[in-house]
Formats: C-alpha cells, structure tokens, sequence
C-alpha cells in the first residue's frame, strides 16, 4: 500500500497546500487502492473514476495559483449512497430505486465541491440505513465480518485507506457502529449542526450528517467544512459555527468525565469493558477527573428510541410497501411494516418520554463536561451472525446489540465521537465514544484529541 494512503487527512492537506503532494497523484493512488480490494470489501456503490481526476486536475491548477480552498481541497472523500449526487442514482443499496437519478446535489455535495474535495464514488449502506451489517460489504480487519452499519461502506473503505474522509449518517448509530468495529474515528454532531438536505431519510426526527476518518485532527477538520445552518432542512439549527480546531491541543486536564454506572457496561464483552475502563484510567492520568454517573430512565430508552424511529421509517415507505414490498431484503421489509403496528397515541407517548430523557441528560451535563462510554458493546461479527448470546445466558438481536450504547444519543441529539481505545485477542479493532453537551462538539474532539496523543491505536492499519 503506498505510504501516501496512510496519511491522515489533514497530514495530506498540508503537504498538497504546500505543493508537496498533487491532488492528482493523491487521488490516481486511492483508485488504485480501491480497485485492489473491492473485490474483497465491496464498499461502493459506484466509483467516480474519470470524474474523481479530472476534479482532482481542477484541484492541482487551482493550489498551484495560489487558491487553496481549505482543508480539503484536492482531498479523496467518498459519500454514503443516501445523499444525492446529480447524474447518479442514489440507490440507499436497494433494489427499490436502482436507477433512481439525482437531478440535483444534496447540501452535503454541494458543501464538499465548494470546498474543492474530490469525490470519489458512493458507498454502500444497509439498505435504507434500516440496519447495522451492511450485507454487502466487509471488514477490512477481517473480510469474514461485518463493518457495521448503516455506514458500512464508509467505515470501511477509510479504514482501508480507500478515501481520506467518509459521509455518513447516524440514526441509531449508523456512524459510530462501523466506526468503532472498523478501527477508525466517526463523529455524529448535534443534531441539526449538519444539513440533511438531499438524502434519503431513515427518521427525520433522529438522523444525523457526519464524518468518518482517521484521526480525531481529521474530525475536527471535516466538521469545520460540513457545519452550518440549511433553511432546506428543518432540522437544521442555526448557531455559530466556532472553530472546532482550536482546542485540539489543551489536554483534559480539570475536565470532568463521566463514567457511567449503569447501563453502558450491562451485557458487554469483557474485552470492551477493559479497554473503555483502560481510557477511564488514562484520561484521569492525563489530569482529567473522573465522576461516576448513573443514566437515567434506562430501562425506558430501548423502547423510546424504537417507539419514535420505527413509525417515523415506516411513514416514508408507505407506498413502496404497498407496491413492491418484495423488493426489500426481508430484514428491511418486517423491519418496516412493524412501524406500521405502532399506534399514533404510542408514538406521541414516545416522543413525550424523549423530551424527559432530554431533560434528565441536561441535568446529568450539570456533574460532567463529557461521559466516555462504550461505542458498541462487542467487536466485529462475523457477516451472517443474527444473535449474540452473554455470559449470563441472555440471546439479544444484533439491532439491539449493536444499537444499544448509541440510542441515548440520537434520542438527545448529543455530539458524540468513536475513539479506538484498544485491540481484541483476536485482533479486532474496540471503540470509545466521547459524549458532550449539545452544541460542544469542541470540547468532544479536544478530549477525543487528548486520548489520542497519547496512545497509538489509531495509527494501526489493518491489511488486506
């Protein structure tokens, strides 16, 4: 694999800023990667290759006058299949809309071309983000596993140092699932803080836009270009959008971070529970200050999450059930008709428990700047694995599994960042999602940031 993949973002932008790397080089490099282990990922959609260069030759003439557009200009990104790019189709990796052609960009491309990145191809998702596996694709840690999803392709196509950074959306976890059993960083923003405009929806009222990267540096950096108020999504919130740069390098020393008693380390692997208590210990060597913290309404969150996202789905697809329900995979098609069982009086229930769950979360901030807490509480799967069984006998779905640790946060709209904090036995990446305050996604990627300097998980590739 050539060295210059293994940059991070924003170790490349500086070096095409600077004249040392072209764009053109940069991007000819990622498409051969990319052809060299599709074969065995299958993380896209569609490949962009004549368009990617010529981008990328626009890119280099500009830099080279002296119009440099930021950091990520000249930068190989890849976009999650849900957001319209104008002449593809954007399938949602379904045989519902094959050739559903975009006749227009979604805010998300229009931002990454203002910006001068070039775009690479669409990555495959579980079909209509209503899933954690994304069947289509694999591990790049072990190809005989699952990258997670919805943002499946995504995770797993920077993981393997296919693009520098990766679109995708987070409903139940969509980002930081195949972030965290992908190896890599992935970060959902406050809700609203990044414009939804143009991409296919799972629930309105719970998707988040965000990126996935390599390090936490590349975070900061993408979600500087990506943030911003969009009238056409009303989501949207406006609010200023600060530098989320400028703290990367204040440590945590006096922060107060959380450490949940409850919930976060209920039916988890051992081996998950080790490395997040591991980061505990190492962020308080680093002058942070450790507060036990108890989750409210627990036992409620499961089916809150699932009472407000499940109708919400299943509004959008109304028709296609009715017409051509045997174009879904079967997961996809129960998944949704469920929705359809749920009474309006129990949806307007749910979302009642969500503004107290919302409620009790802004009390618990009062204690705390950050929780850290597991992202997930197992590794990577195996692809076809449909349950996990724990050690106290108790067999879970891999939804609730893997979606477990991330529901509070999309039912508070919270900014939350995946962190690998650790390896398995079997060599298999474990991830640590950092959780603050609505809108301080600067004081996330600082603490992310501080992790990270000090420790090395991140610098591991995995090799196919």
């Amino acid at each position: 694999m050539s060295d210059i993949l293994q940059l991070s973002l924003t170790e490349l932008s500086q070096k095409i800023k600077s004249g040392e790397l072209s764009p053109v080089e940069v991007t000819d490099a990622c498409l051969k990667r990319i052809e060299a282990t599709e074969e065995q990922l299958n993380a896209y959609v569609l490949v962009l290759g004549d368009q990617a260069r010529a981008a990328a030759k626009q890119a280099e003439s500009e830099i080279s006058k002296g119009n440099w557009r930021g950091p990520l200009h000249g930068v190989p990104v890849a976009i999650k299949d849900l957001f319209d790019l104008a002449g593809t189709a954007t399938t949602s990796s379904s045989r519902q809309r094959p050739d559903w052609m975009a006749s227009s960009d979604s805010a998300v491309v229009e931002i990454l071309n203002k910006a001068g990145a070039i775009i690479l191809g669409k990555t495959h998702t579980h079909e209509f983000a209503a899933g954690i596996m994304t069947p289509t694709t694999r591990n790049p840690w072990d190809v005989q596993r699952t990258p997670g999803g919805s943002s499946g392709g995504s995770g797993a196509t920077v993981a393997a140092c296919g693009a520098f950074m990766a679109i995708g959306t987070d409903t139940g976890g969509s980002i930081r699932i195949p972030a965290s059993v992908c190896g890599i960083v992935g970060l959902k923003p406050t809700f609203g803080r990044v414009s939804r405009y143009g991409s296919t929806p799972l629930s309105w009222g719970l998707d988040h836009t965000g990126p996935l990267v390599r390090t936490v540096e590349d975070a900061a950096a993408s979600l500087q270009v990506l943030a911003g108020y969009d009238a056409r999504d009303p989501g949207s919130i406006y609010a200023d959008v600060p530098n989320f740069s400028e703290n990367l390098d204040k440590g945590v020393k006096g922060l107060r971070v959380g450490v949940p008693n409850n919930y976060f380390f209920e039916h988890i692997n051992p081996e998950v529970t080790a490395a997040v208590r591991a980061a505990h210990e190492k962020l308080e060597s680093l002058g942070a200050e450790l507060v036990e913290v108890t989750i409210p309404m627990a036992e409620l969150i499961g089916a809150i999450f699932f009472g407000v996202l499940l109708p919400e789905a299943s509004t959008y697809h109304r028709y296609m059930l009715r017409d051509t329900p045997h174009l879904y995979g079967e997961d996809v098609r129960v998944f949704l008709e469920s929705g359809e069982l749920i009474l309006a009086t129990d949806y307007l229930k749910a979302q009642q428990m969500r503004n107290l769950l919302k409620q009790e979360f802004k009390k618990l901030y009062e204690q705390i700047d950050v929780m850290v807490a597991p992202s997930v509480p197992t590794t990577a799967v195996m692809a076809d694995t449909e349950t996990l069984t724990w050690d106290d006998g108790t067999e879970e779905p891999m939804v609730s599994a893997y979606t477990r640790y991330a529901t509070p946060i999309n039912l508070t709209g919270l900014p939350a960042l995946n962190v690998t904090c650790g390896f398995s036995s079997e060599g298999l990446p474990i991830g640590m999602q950092v959780i603050g305050r609505a809108l301080a996604e600067s004081t996330v990627l600082q603490v992310g940031a501080a992790y990270q300097a000090a420790t090395d998980w991140h610098t591991r590739h995995p090799e196919l």
